[in-house]
């Protein structure tokens, strides 16, 4: 592809066919033009995810799966451009999604396209220091945090299209079994804490009361939020989304809601909530109930289930990074084996009633 008078050529970006991807956006998206400018966009440790700009100034963002070996369901384009459509019909606010090439030929891989929106994504307690002020914002960001969670969580999948996405029972059943299967297909070493937990998880595993859609990976950092009132603009990577008990969601975003005072574990840095002026986390669990009247029984369970599913995750992330399958981003390998040593460990405190450390990731 020629540029176009004036506008520099776009060098090569790992995981973009330039030109036939650029010929694709010029084909299938109303309203760009190229020649087109594409550049990574780190902080995603899975999916691979890239800055579009074309040459009438408009952003868009692209996401494709990583480069090598992929899990089916977690790396499905498809099927994460019909979630992303599906929630645009609900008061979730999400990117709008635009086009989904579904032909390896293009790009060596499906990808889809999606809106490019406005915000700021709290990764760690530096960013969210210098975003927010402190007062009120910071109050408003954590009921509308809550809000946004508690009504995904009451939307109807039939309804909205998603219906058929997966099971709706036995969630439970199916993450522990999934999540089992990723671990002894992935680990790097043996971590006797990690099989512990599993086998605790197991046997202590409560009934599924409430039954929606599940996020997965809901926290600050897969959010944009506008730091002048604290509303959140949009809930990003959905490639983890599924049918099923709802209260894992909450669980998750409890182990990354920590108070202020507490260091982060080895090997990770601190949570934005370590900054101070956010709602706690009984004051969240209060305000989700009176959203979706859900009574809460056994959070903790919840919560060690999502520490040692997210120990299982990192592990994938540190053996792809370690077969060098994750595009231009780089990582400290050392630190995610240290955080899932600690994930397991936080997850036999939570089952043993004890207060386990902070977690960040």
């Amino acid at each position: 592809m020629t540029a176009q008078p004036g506008l520099p050529p776009t060098p090569e970006v790992r995981g973009i066919n330039h030109q036939a991807v650029s010929e694709w956006l010029d084909a299938s998206i109303d309203g760009v033009r190229g020649p087109y400018e594409f550049s990574f966009i780190t902080g995603g440790h899975s999916n691979l995810t890239y800055l579009v700009t074309a040459s009438n100034d408009i952003r868009l963002v692209l996401r494709r799966p990583p480069l090598g070996m992929v899990i089916a369901t977690a790396h499905d384009m498809g099927r994460e451009f019909k979630i992303i459509s599906a929630i645009n019909k609900t008061s979730v606010p999400v990117p709008k999604t635009l086009g989904h090439c579904h032909d390896d030929s293009v790009n060596q891989a499906p990808f889809y396209v999606m809106s490019y929106v406005e915000g700021v994504v709290l990764h760690d307690d530096e960013i969210a220091s210098a975003a927010l002020e402190e007062g009120l914002v910071r109050q408003q960001l954590s009921h509308n945090v809550i809000d946004v969670l508690a009504n995904l969580h009451l939307a109807d999948p039939d309804q909205i299209g998603l219906g058929d996405l997966g099971r709706k029972d036995a969630y439970l059943d199916r993450q522990l079994r999934r999540w089992q299967g990723q671990w002894n297909k992935t680990k790097t070493r043996e971590l006797p804490a990690m099989d512990e937990a599993y086998r605790l998880l197991v046997e202590a595993k409560p009934a599924q009361r409430y039954t929606g859609v599940v996020h997965g990976d809901y926290r600050l950092g897969n959010l944009l939020i506008d730091p002048n009132n604290g509303a959140v603009q949009a809930v990003l990577d959905w490639e983890l989304c599924t049918l099923g008990d709802v209260l894992a969601d909450l669980g998750y975003l409890l182990n990354n809601w920590e108070p202020p005072g507490q260091g982060p574990i080895e090997g990770a840095t601190a949570y934005p909530t370590s900054i101070g002026g956010f709602a706690s986390r009984d004051e969240m669990i209060d305000r989700y109930v009176k959203q979706t009247g859900f009574e809460i029984h056994n959070i903790n369970y919840y919560r060690a289930f999502q520490n040692w599913r997210l120990g299982a995750i990192i592990e994938g992330v540190l053996a792809r990074y370690l077969q060098g399958v994750m595009g231009e981003d780089q990582a400290d390998t050392d630190a995610y084996r240290d955080q899932v040593e600690a994930l397991a460990e936080q997850a036999l405190a939570l089952l043993a009633g004890d207060s386990p450390r902070p977690l960040t990731s």
